[in-house]
């Protein structure tokens, strides 16, 4: 019996390399087409069967089935005689049919059809009681607008949470599918790990706390790739259809595998906040500073320590406190209110989006051979990448000295105009046209296409991308940039507030004391700010930066801004 499992699976990965073959990467990409390896698919169906009460008849649905790997895992975790109904909802045609014809003889009934507009069953006993997914990872831009507000409303209607616009397709399906579980059946879904820390993953975590019981997350090293054609860091979430019993503690697990983590412990429902990052809460361990509160109330720096079931906190006082996993909810995710942060002294906004760099951004030789106009360009700052230094100085105009200068185009006039005044823009503008640039989706939001956002230049700029494995061994850094140019949005800009701004007037020596404590920021404090993608990408969003506290900041200022900083 399990040796025909395996052939047939052999076959189901051939049939699935040879649909996969007959589409791009960019379209599978645009579709979120990305299959669930066999070894994770067998991994998750494995733990599902740990789950289900031993013989108990096991009504599966698969919302996005694919070519069907969660259910030839299935046949392999679960006996014939306990999988009494299995359903799967396929949009694409060509995947669907095939894979109908492949299981014919095996009874999953697979529905060529859109999973978010099928009507669910009515009764609870035709409702499925195992359900196991990878949705579809099509990003929101990839969503049509009306397309957009008809899954908000579909999921508003669902389960009373009305998601972020930002919201992905799998975090539609995920809400949606509430409707196709029993009461007291169980899911598992194999989702990015992005909702535990991005701003509209609030709306799913506040799902996970409220409308279901939430078992277990487990988080994979973002360094462990679970998908050869997608660098995406990947989480399991499994809850049941019911409320949670009191006292119900959820586990949260990190690395390794679904059997083996590397990292596990329990936290209290009561105390996840769907406000807050989950992140941290898979990655209690040996060693790392945390924030706990005492008795007092108040919060001190600890370092945990893991050992027998138990987690022991140092607090910075010397003093030593002893609870379980259970009660160790305690753990601040937010920082204690006196604590200073990046946004006390800048608006940090994010670096100006061309549409088309290519297009937009020219270098010297570019402009020499296009003939234009020099009132229409703009110097613009080299991305992080070819950047090698972290100060930026600047020629007696301004411009930053730097290797093959770049400049950006940019133009509020009608096209009119410039037809009439400066043939030699219209004809590049045109060349753009042609090209398509100017249906671009950030080209087509804006009027005229070929104008710029407004980003003064900025002084103090930080590259918020990249890998902690680099040749810097950082994956953020700031620059002080003493330029005229602007930044394109492979930085992020951090302008003086008000009062920073009239020190510096006061004092322009201050710039390379702020840029010198930025430095001193921690890595640590950066990339638990940010979030972390498949194969160890760091980023980080404005807001995220804001939130960096900056105390070594205030204190590296001291008596310099004091007048202007109450």
């Amino acid at each position: 019996m399990m040796e025909a499992i395996h052939i047939m699976e052999s076959r189901r990965l051939a049939l699935q390399s040879q649909l996969d073959s007959m589409k791009t990467q960019a379209e599978r990409n645009k579709q979120g087409q990305f299959a669930t390896p066999t070894e994770l698919a067998n991994d998750i169906l494995e733990y599902a069967q740990a789950l289900v009460p031993p013989g108990s008849p096991v009504r599966f649905l698969d919302p996005a089935v694919g070519t069907g790997s969660f259910f030839s895992a299935l046949l392999k975790a679960f006996s014939p005689a306990q999988i009494g109904e299995a359903v799967g909802y396929e949009i694409d045609p060509s995947y669907a049919n095939e894979a109908s014809q492949f299981w014919d003889d095996d009874h999953l009934r697979i529905y060529n059809a859109d999973f978010t507009r099928a009507l669910p069953p009515v009764s609870d006993e035709m409702k499925a009681n195992l359900l196991i997914c990878n949705p579809p990872y099509v990003r929101h831009h990839h969503l049509l607008k009306a397309e957009k507000q008809r899954l908000r409303i579909a999921v508003e209607q669902a389960v009373n949470i009305r998601l972020s616009e930002q919201s992905g397709l799998y975090c539609h399906f995920l809400c949606l599918s509430h409707l196709w579980l029993s009461e007291g059946g169980l899911a598992g879904w194999l989702i990015p790990s992005e909702f535990l820390e991005v701003n509209y993953g609030e709306q799913i975590r506040k799902y996970l706390r409220e409308c279901v019981t939430l078992l277990r997350i487990h988080r994979f090293d973002p360094k462990e790739v679970q998908f050869s054609d997608a660098l995406v860091s990947s989480a399991v979430v499994w809850f049941r259809k019911s409320k949670p019993p009191i006292d119900h503690e959820v586990e949260f697990t990190f690395g390794g595998t679904l059997k083996q983590p590397r990292l596990s412990h329990f936290v209290s429902h009561s105390a996840l906040n769907p406000k807050a990052k989950w992140t941290k809460l898979s990655l209690i361990k040996m060693g790392v500073p945390v924030l706990i509160h005492n008795d007092a109330g108040s919060l001190d720096l600890s370092t945990v320590t893991v050992s027998h079931g138990s987690i022991t906190s140092e607090q910075s006082s010397g003093s030593y406190q002893q609870s379980s996993f259970a009660d160790f909810t305690k753990l601040a995710l937010v920082k204690s209110q006196n604590t200073r942060t990046l946004a006390d002294l800048f608006q940090v906004k994010r670096g100006l989006a061309t549409g088309a760099n290519n297009y937009f951004i020219l270098n010297e030789r570019q402009i020499a051979e296009n003939r234009i106009p020099t009132q229409f360009l703009r110097p613009v700052l080299p991305g992080p990448r070819v950047l090698s230094f972290d100060e930026v100085m600047a020629d007696d105009e301004g411009f930053p000295l730097v290797e093959n200068r770049q400049f950006l185009l940019t133009c509020d006039l009608l096209e009119a105009e410039i037809q009439a005044r400066y043939k030699l823009l219209w004809e590049y503008l045109q060349m753009g046209v042609k090209t398509g640039i100017h249906k671009g989706y950030i080209c087509s939001h804006r009027t005229p296409w070929y104008t710029q956002e407004k980003r003064p230049a900025c002084m103090f700029l930080c590259a918020y991308m990249g890998h902690q494995d680099s040749k810097r061994g950082t994956p953020f850094r700031f620059i002080l940039n003493h330029s005229k140019a602007t930044a394109t949005n492979a930085y992020h800009m951090l302008y003086p507030k008000p009062s920073l701004q009239k020190a510096l007037e006061a004092n322009p020596q201050l710039a390379t004391v702020i840029w010198q404590a930025l430095n001193t920021i921690s890595q640590d404090s950066l990339i638990d700010e940010g979030r972390v993608y498949g194969g160890g990408l760091h980023k980080m969003e404005p807001r995220e930066l804001a939130n960096v506290p900056a105390d070594n900041i205030f204190a590296s200022l001291g008596s310099h801004v004091a007048m202007f900083l109450l």
